[in-house]
């Protein structure tokens, strides 16, 4: 397995569309198992492979509370095909903004469609912090990310934090 190395704002990467996967080969198979393992290593509940520089439409997701007992969900192309009106506010942190929490807020229910490891087309229907894990993640797919969903000033804020982190890196 493969830890990948997580992108972080202001890379422009993630603010890029991601292509649908078209064939679910070994690859695709590999790619969504190192995700995982760089999911679980940072710890995170859920990555986009555009988080990692993979412009494809892949996401994992685990938004299980207990360590020992894993919920896995491996998503090929996702799609909310509906979201309730009815919302919930989650404090959302992301690997690609680090040590940055806002509140969001986001449908407390949505239902999914996406192909499974094999290919084979699911639905799923997802309540609270799974239907707010899945609605951020497909965000990501679309080169959104959570700072978009909360005031212009707190968003531009964090921005000019990590432009100014990233030209202090670059100068050492």
């Amino acid at each position: 397995m493969t830890i990948y190395n997580i992108l972080t704002l202001p890379n422009k990467i993630l603010r890029q569309k991601s292509a649908p996967v078209k064939n679910i080969d070994e690859e695709i198979k590999t790619i969504l198992n190192n995700m995982a393992e760089t999911m679980y290593d940072a710890p995170g509940i859920g990555l986009a492979a555009i988080q990692v520089g993979i412009r494809k439409r892949l996401v994992v997701i685990d938004c299980s509370r207990d360590a020992d007992k894993k919920e896995l969900i491996k998503l090929i192309n996702p799609e909310i095909l509906s979201k309730s009106d009815e919302e919930n506010m989650y404090e959302e942190g992301c690997l690609s903004i680090p040590d940055i929490s806002e509140e969001v807020r986001r449908s407390s229910i949505c239902t999914i469609e996406y192909l499974d490891i094999n290919g084979k087309k699911q639905k799923l229907k997802c309540e609270d912090l799974m239907a707010t894990c899945i609605q951020h993640e497909i965000d990501h797919l679309n080169g959104k990310l959570f700072i978009d969903h909360i005031s212009r000033l707190k968003r531009e804020k964090i921005i000019r934090k990590f432009i100014k982190l990233s030209k202090q890196k670059l100068s050492t």
